[in-house]
């Protein structure tokens, strides 16, 4: 049996069934990342606003900084910004 453009069956058969399973996890993980936001959710926690902090944590302190620095400026911009003491 000839491989049309030389392509390695075997080897292309492993990386897609390893992308297969890999997919398969992921979607369990995602499943259960969603179960622990509906338990916070079930035990009063602001979702909308949990999903902020992880994306927050995920962030290094710098990289936080200028962002909340550009939001601050950006509300301040726009007369949104809390008024100052």
């Amino acid at each position: 049996m000839s491989n049309p453009g030389g392509v390695a069956a075997d080897q292309l058969r492993a990386f897609v069934e390893r992308i297969e399973r890999l997919e398969e996890e992921k979607k369990a993980l995602n499943d259960d990342i969603k179960d622990v936001y509906a338990e916070a959710k079930g035990n009063g926690y602001d979702v909308k606003v949990l999903r902020q902090v992880i994306r927050l944590r995920k962030q290094d302190s710098n990289e936080r900084q200028e962002m909340e620095s550009l939001l601050d400026l950006y509300l301040h911009a726009l007369g949104m910004a809390p008024a100052s003491e």
